[in-house]
């Protein structure tokens, strides 16, 4: 299937907001898997419940995490903005205003000035024993990491695992950075007309021991592997919602 048919279907179905399409089961899985990952406490039926009602159903024995929750709210928005933008080229301006909308008004990461909400990180950070750029490197290193992937004339899949990988090594916001890496992997595959792909929760050991021996030992396949799993898995979705019926 082409992709500008899914590019296609994903803005048409925006804008006409029905539920039970390729739209809103994108919205669902993107925003449940890519949160849960990051140890969100919101379930399946939790994120459909916000995202239909704007409401919370669970049981009465659970105490809902209210940042858990707006993170999913605004990955929601998150979602609606990348495909308002998704005929602009991506730039060091569309990724921080990815890291605000997401972080905006999550209580105690927004309101910690420090925190620095749609701009770069001011205190240092770390993933697992992977060092990251230091706060007064990022912008450098941002710059860079999208002049060498302009200078790519016809970008693959392996050119956005490449960029999704240097990213997360740059770590260039203070939280949020898996979250608004993966979403610019799907932007940068629809834009470039590659199936694009949501890393599903159950998959998030492979994914993080992907993006690991991929920084540290140079090893790419266990990542692109992964990549390409979940590029099936989104794939069949797709086509359950846009092929013809036969």
């Amino acid at each position: 299937m082409k992709v500008c048919k899914i590019k296609n279907a994903l803005i048409e179905q925006k804008k006409i907001n029905l539920s039970g399409n390729l739209y809103h089961k994108t919205q669902l899985e993107f925003a449940y898997n890519s949160n849960h990952i990051e140890g969100s406490t919101i379930t399946p039926d939790e994120t459909a419940s916000i995202y239909d009602t704007g409401t919370i159903l669970t049981n009465s024995d659970k105490v809902i995490v209210l940042k858990d929750a707006n993170e999913i709210k605004n990955h929601f928005t998150l979602f609606k903005y990348m495909l308002d933008s998704i005929n602009d080229e991506l730039s060091e301006d569309m990724i921080k205003k990815f890291h605000f909308i997401l972080k905006d008004g999550t209580l105690t990461d927004s309101e910690k000035e420090w925190f620095n909400v749609g701009e770069y990180k001011k205190k240092k950070n770390f993933v697992g024993d992977i060092v990251t750029s230091l706060p007064n490197k990022v912008a450098t290193d941002m710059k860079n990491l999208l002049k060498w992937y302009d200078k790519i004339a016809k970008k693959n899949l392996e050119d956005i695992i490449e960029f999704h990988v240097r990213f997360e090594r740059i770590h260039p916001f203070q939280d949020g950075n898996g979250r608004v890496g993966r979403m610019i992997m799907f932007r940068e595959c629809l834009y470039n007309d590659i199936m694009p792909f949501i890393i599903e929760d159950r998959n998030k050991d492979f994914y993080i021991r992907g993006i690991k021996e991929y920084q540290k030992n140079g090893k790419k396949g266990y990542l692109i592997d992964t990549c390409l799993n979940s590029q099936d898995n989104y794939e069949k979705i797709v086509n359950f919602f846009l092929e013809d019926d036969k």
